[in-house]
């Protein structure tokens, strides 16, 4: 059924089956008219078209649409009736159900009642589905999106944000004692119908725990208390924003709980193609109440846990509960602001960085514009130098080429502009997602420098870039070394380098200069990553004994005491790609550079229900599930390893989440008779496997021990992200006098310094890297 087809019609084809009173059609009249088509309608008309109140009969469909008319279309108010039985009645604009409305779906037994725009749920609405199950809300294009309640049959309810249609953002799930859940409770972060990040796990009979989650299963370090009152803690996580405010979402006298008595409208809600709207199916959240802590030690109230992939990895009694009650609080709300640390800070006015925010992005946002239009060729000599670089006067006030802004005026120079737009091409980055990652609305975080450069790292708020600032020398060095960098990235797909996408100054009205390149994340993922290390193959201060450790620690050479297996030609692959990149870095004189890995921790199955996994029963070989078994739900599910490779199918639109400027071959697998391979991973989904990025491997942990002998061995199951950093530092004067007087002053060893010359680094580095990948034993 088309919207606008009595307008259309009327204007060309109606057919009037009564004489008009006045053949002007100046006036209005009552007739009837007839399409070509068979549609019939009957009310009142001005100047030819539909116009007042009338009825209109599509033959095709059978439907019926009694009430208002304008210029030949549905306006005001209006009931249209399908064959079907499906009854919507409400208010109409220029053709389209618009304004407050009541759809009553005949062949699913379910209601809307609420705000409408352009014929999909938009607004407040109530939803009420046959099983019993309720929703009332914000709609955003016929999803449910925004701040709402969503109550099942059996009694549990979420108040809370949606997100297409799913529990996404702050959100308070309750489970009924009628249910099967026991009056629990889950308040924190959702995405996608299960709890993700930070939130607080209540149970009915006391007790919490406090920690984060991904995708439904505790992940990372969290603290639970036995018998301390839930709401000491809550009360100050609600006040810093971090867990929802149940005064305010489960007000009765909030917008959403006011709909039934009010027709005002909120939210912008999902779109649906036809009038008759199709049912949207009730929604189910990821697992179910958590039986697994109930009966605790009461001995022992509070204590700290880590958690991997919903495996228990370490416990640690931080108190009896034996402290006097204002110290006991001090000591909650301290637990509470550890757990609320998270990487970077974000820029908001009055922060130190947020000036120097606004130009960095108004800046990005005006090159990416400016190079955009300029037609895709190769890179030209010409487009590299100092003379391939452009800049531009930001007037706070704005100019005939610039817009006005918050920030001071600033200076703005490019480097090298249709270089960097090349390998952003390269590197598959798409240029709407670059600016807005960069300069959209969201803001940036800035992060604490690992190093001993006083760099200032910032962070786009989807993780995707990192913009560091660099040293005049170092841009001179990235300068100089471009030409054979574009050669290189553009020769080996594969390379472990770091990823550029931009090299920018801003030189703000104060006069200071700020020059920083914008660079790829390698830890952007959906995986956690539990452990991160900066590995350079020296000894010499290479160790972080004196930092409390957490999942954001840097780690360096000497903190290392991991081994990490992979596949043979895997681990070939990889080191022959690493001694290229060496080799290339040694070349142009460059030295200092690490190797940044990252890993998570991935639970296997048979862990998840408690069992012990000892290391004489690992299998040699990560087990590979054809593509007919893989697409068996329950196959993966009930497999019993946590890392599964699966062959890549020969369709050309497989199901693969594609992570971030992924480039390069996929990994082919012995175990898969030399097939590409995904990995798939229970509760997360599945990845593409290149070289460092989504690598499976098997680590072995070593714990040291006084006597060696008795040294531990633990395996762990391991996805892997590896990357060469910090490639912008030659073996200069500077660096050479630094070599001298550690050596001869301190009387360091020499070989144990990270400043030597580059052929000597180089060596060095490829031999760690070696002890740090060995092959497997036979």
């Amino acid at each position: 059924m088309q919207d606008r087809t009595a307008s259309a019609a009327s204007k060309n084809h109606l057919q009037p089956r009564t004489d008009l009173s006045n053949p002007d059609g100046a006036a209005s009249t009552t007739g009837e008219l007839t399409l070509p088509n068979g549609d019939l309608y009957s009310g009142t008309l001005s100047r030819g078209v539909p116009e007042g109140t009338g009825r209109y009969v599509w033959s095709g469909s059978g439907c019926v649409y009694s009430g208002g008319w304008r210029r030949g279309m549905r306006h005001g108010n209006g009931t249209t009736r399908w064959p079907s039985g499906s009854v919507y009645e409400g208010e109409y604009s220029a053709g389209f159900m618009d304004g407050q409305g009541t759809h009553v779906d005949a062949s699913s037994s379910s209601s809307y009642k609420g705000h409408w725009k352009l014929d999909r749920k938009h607004g407040l609405g109530l939803q009420a589905h046959a099983n019993g199950d309720a929703y009332q809300g914000s709609w955003v294009h016929g999803q449910m999106e925004g701040h709402g309640r969503y109550t099942w049959a059996n009694g549990n309810c979420y108040v809370g944000n949606m997100r297409n249609g799913l529990m996404s953002g702050k959100g308070v799930l309750t489970w009924s004692s009628t249910g099967g859940g026991g009056g629990d409770s889950f308040q924190g972060n959702w995405l996608d119908g299960a709890p993700h990040g930070y939130g607080l796990y209540t149970w009915e009979g006391g007790g919490c725990y406090l920690g984060t989650w991904t995708r439904g299963l505790k992940d990372g370090k969290g603290t639970f208390c036995h018998t301390v009152p839930a709401a000491v803690v809550v009360d100050d996580l609600r006040k810093r924003g971090v867990l929802p405010d149940i005064s305010i979402t489960a007000d009765p006298e909030s917008p959403a709980a006011s709909l039934s008595r009010r027709n005002s409208g909120l939210g912008r809600p999902p779109m649906m193609k036809k009038p008759s709207l199709q049912r949207r199916r009730s929604i189910g959240v990821t697992g179910g109440p958590d039986k697994t802590l109930k009966s605790e030690d009461s001995s022992s109230p509070i204590l700290e846990r880590e958690y991997a992939q919903g495996v228990l990895i370490s416990e640690i009694v931080l108190d009896k509960w034996s402290l006097p009650e204002s110290s006991s609080r001090k000591l909650k709300l301290g637990l509470s602001r550890a757990m609320l640390k998270r990487p970077g800070e974000t820029i908001i006015k009055g922060h130190r960085s947020y000036d120097l925010m606004l130009c960095l992005q108004l800046g990005i946002r005006y090159t990416v514009g400016k190079i955009t239009p300029i037609p895709d060729r190769e890179v030209r000599t010409s487009d590299y130098g100092p003379k391939a670089s452009f800049w531009m006067k930001f007037p706070k006030n704005g100019s005939k080429l610039t817009p006005s802004h918050r920030a001071l005026d600033f200076k703005w120079k490019d480097y090298c502009p249709m270089v960097f737009r090349n390998l952003r091409e390269m590197f598959k980055i798409d240029t709407a997602d670059y600016m807005i990652s960069i300069s959209g609305s969201d803001a940036l975080r800035e992060l604490s420098s690992p190093g001993k450069s006083g760099s200032i790292f910032f962070l786009s708020q989807d993780d995707r870039f990192m913009i560091k600032t660099l040293r005049k020398s170092e841009v001179q060095v990235l300068m100089r070394m471009l030409p054979y960098y574009y050669r290189h990235v553009q020769s080996y797909e594969n390379t472990l380098v770091t990823k550029f996408f931009g090299l920018h100054r801003v030189t703000p009205s104060s006069g200071q200069k700020f020059r920083f390149v914008v660079m790829g994340n390698m830890f952007c993922t959906e995986l956690r990553i539990h452990r991160r290390f900066d590995l350079k193959g020296s000894s010499l201060g290479r160790s972080t004994e004196k930092i409390k450790i957490d999942e954001n620690t840097t780690l360096k050479d000497l903190d290392l005491n991991y081994s990490f297996y992979l596949e043979p030609s895997w681990r070939d692959a990889l080191l022959k790609q690493i001694e290229t990149d060496s080799e290339f870095l040694r070349n142009h004189g460059i030295m200092d550079y690490s190797l940044l890995l990252g890993f998570h921790y991935r639970a296997r199955r048979n862990l998840q229900i408690g069992s012990s996994c000892p290391k004489s029963i690992l299998p040699d070989k990560l087990s590979v599930l054809s593509e007919a078994d893989a697409a068996e739900e329950d196959s993966a599910y009930n497999y019993q390893d946590g890392l599964i490779l699966v062959q890549r199918g020969r369709e050309k639109n497989d199901p693969v989440a594609v992570g971030p400027h992924i480039r390069g071959s996929r990994l082919r697998s012995s175990s898969a008779c030399f097939e590409e391979v995904d990995l798939l991973l229970p509760d997360t989904g599945r990845l593409p496997i290149q070289l460092g990025v989504n690598m499976p491997a098997r680590a072995e942990k070593q714990d040291k021990q006084e006597d060696v002998s008795k040294s531990l061995h633990h395996m762990y199951d391991v996805v892997l992200y590896i990357g060469i950093i910090d490639i912008l530092q030659k073996y200069n004067t500077r660096k050479k006098i630094e070599h001298a007087y550690k050596s001869i002053k301190y009387k360091y060893n020499p070989l144990s310094i990270s400043a030597v010359e580059p052929r000597f680094y180089s060596e060095r580095f490829l031999k760690f890297v070696c002890t740090a990948f060995p092959p497997k034993p036979i």
